[in-house]
């Protein structure tokens, strides 16, 4: 036999290790094995003893809302004209941490005039501001005081100097900004149709300052509770005609789901308004052939509508509460279908301690004391 042939037919002896204890480690195996599934069953019985409870008290619990089931179209592509820009920012800021929640803006002249959040009616001028007008009274520290406070939302000049106030819980005024006299026009205590007037917003004023059309975002909720107007879907919102001279009210559409900003065309013949939880705006014809007639203005927006204004090119400016970004994730969109998710989320809430429901980009649509700007699609508790 050659020394290669003996090498090929050498085999590696594999190593052996001998204990003194060699009928013993079966059982240390079984013995860990056996420790194993105690602990597993024990964390499993631990989880379903506290899931089965969790779960029961939230099938007992009662949600404040009903959601409907709603049904929107993909988002339009932010592309082109609707590419996401900076230019807000490159924008003069004016009396930055002196207003408490500015809402709509007018203007006589060069003097500007808005609703805050504390309730007032305030005049801007020359750098100071100065109050002219309170709907109510009170602390107005919180949300819960705003039924008492007040909230100035909708506000345009009139053709007399004159300024028309929507007031969410108070109804709708006239005040005069030089004289500060307030004159109480309808009062959201009174029925219009047999249903309450809970949530006023926006408003818009014909020129000769006769006809007032302005909305009810809800017979239901307030517009401190605007967050569960928005998870719900409630189509009991409004738009209305109110008559200075006559003092008649009209309801000119309803079955609205959130109804808010409100204007009237240059020529007075037909009303926008803003359905903002169905993201597109709707038409109503007030005059001339049409009228009485409404469609769609525009639907399936890049966003919720907000407030709408005239824009000096003959169009319209639209302030959105909240983008769908596409492409991206809407949270908003994906919620719509699923209405048993958002009645879990509300389980057990009551109307002033709920959630805050964070958007995409940081931005939320519930404020509570102490929260700040989140991440997307977060839910945060606020008591």
């Amino acid at each position: 036999m050659s020394e290669a042939d003996g090498l090929r037919q050498r085999r590696p002896l594999r190593p052996q290790v001998v204990t003194d204890d060699d009928g013993q480690a079966p059982e240390a195996k079984d013995g860990s094995s056996f420790s194993g599934r105690v602990f597993r069953v024990t964390f499993l019985m631990l989880a379903v003893s506290l899931t089965v409870p969790l779960l029961g008290a939230m099938m007992l619990l009662e949600s404040p809302i009903d959601p409907q089931a709603l049904s929107f179209k993909e988002p339009p592509l932010l592309l082109g004209v609707l590419h996401p820009n900076t230019k807000l920012r490159q924008a003069e800021r004016l009396f930055e941490n002196q207003l408490i929640g500015p809402e709509s803006i007018a203007h006589i002249g060069d003097v500007m005039f808005t609703g805050t959040a504390d309730g007032q009616v305030v005049k801007l001028e020359d750098g100071e501001i100065e109050t002219i007008a309170r709907f109510g009274s009170g602390p107005c520290k919180t949300r819960d005081d705003e039924p008492v406070c007040g909230r100035p939302l909708g506000i345009r000049a009139g053709p007399n100097g004159t300024l028309f106030v929507a007031d969410a819980y108070k109804g709708l005024f006239e005040v005069n900004p030089w004289t500060r006299e307030v004159k109480l026009l309808l009062s959201s205590e009174t029925p219009i149709e047999g249903k309450k007037m809970s949530f006023v917003n926006d408003l818009t004023v014909t020129q000769d300052g006769r006809k007032i059309y302005f909305t009810d975002s809800s017979s239901k909720w307030q517009r401190r509770d605007y967050l569960l107007l928005v998870m719900e879907g409630t189509d009991d919102g409004r738009l209305l005609e109110y008559d200075t001279v006559t003092r008649e009210v009209k309801v000119l559409l309803d079955q609205l789901r959130f109804p808010n900003g409100v204007q009237l065309s240059p020529a007075e013949d037909f009303v926008l308004v803003a359905e903002t939880t169905m993201a597109r705006i709707r038409r109503v014809y007030v005059s001339g052939l049409m009228k009485g007639g409404a469609d769609l203005f525009v639907e399936n927006m890049p966003g919720f509508p907000d407030n709408i204004r005239p824009s000096s090119s003959g169009g319209y400016w639209v302030g959105m509460s909240t983008i769908r970004p596409n492409p991206g994730f809407s949270m908003l969109d994906f919620l719509s279908e699923r209405p048993w998710i958002k009645r879990m989320i509300f389980k057990g809430k009551q109307k002033k301690s709920y959630s805050v429901f964070c958007l995409e980009g940081g931005d939320y649509l519930n404020l509570c004391p102490g929260a700040s700007p989140c991440g997307q699609g977060v839910f945060l508790t606020c008591t």
